[in-house]
């Protein structure tokens, strides 16, 4: 086994915002119905951006499951390989999570850790701005399909995944207890007893990055007083 390509199954998201939780949903399934080798590693990334780092540079093979906005018809999957993956995370950032993983990626290729084998498995979101929202139908009805598209790739490449005799149950998934899809979507209050909009730091639908981000940073720091 120590000679077998290290692999990780990767879900990034926001379960918060509706379809933005799909790479989430995907990942927590695909544990449940799917039995791993001790080389491969189911894992929700959630938005944790630069703390993935590691994981990233660890993995020979990686799979990311994401929302991605392709511009296609809502619901859509698409399938990215290898160098492209991150040029398709960073043309139209739905998220913040997005901007993130693309800079991971580069953090890993320069540190010389990039995976051998990348593969993007996206979909075209219907809805984001609904917080507290779970997945819209046609984009949940894309769940198996890319658990099953990920299976076959990687099966390409040598590592086989075997689908479980007994799928877990729900309480066994990687979701936490307050996540988990069930309690999730039936414990949502009504529109009239909470907020289903919020600020999601974007800018006409995609993430504005600062124009100069050192001159921004030099000026935060003189207006506190800590440079000189």
């Amino acid at each position: 086994m120590n000679d077998a390509p290290r692999v990780l199954v990767l879900g990034i998201g926001n379960l918060l915002w509706a379809d933005e939780g799909f790479g989430i949903r995907v990942v927590e399934e695909f544990h449940r119905l799917c039995e791993t080798a001790d080389n491969v590693r189911a894992m929700d990334g959630g938005t944790q951006g630069i703390y993935l780092l590691q994981h990233i540079r660890e993995a020979d093979i990686l799979v990311v499951f994401d929302a991605v906005d392709y511009g296609l018809a809502p619901g859509t999957l698409k399938l990215v390989e290898g160098s492209e993956v991150p040029a398709f995370l960073g043309v139209k950032k739905i998220s913040l999570h997005q901007t993130g993983f693309q800079e991971v990626l580069a953090m890993a290729e320069m540190m010389g850790d990039y995976p051998a084998h990348l593969l993007l498995v996206g979909v075209q979101p219907v809805e984001l701005d609904d917080y507290g929202g779970s997945l819209r139908p046609a984009v949940k009805a894309q769940i198996e399909p890319a658990i099953e598209i990920a299976i076959e790739w990687l099966a390409w490449l040598g590592a086989t995944i075997a689908k479980r005799t007994e799928p877990l149950a729900e309480e066994e998934t990687l979701a936490s207890r307050e996540m988990r899809i069930g309690i999730y979507e039936s414990g949502r209050p009504r529109p009239e007893e909470a907020c289903r909009h919020g600020e999601r730091l974007l800018e006409n639908g995609a993430f504005a990055g600062p124009a100069n981000f050192e001159c921004e940073i030099d000026a935060l720091l003189q207006s506190s007083g800590r440079q000189g």
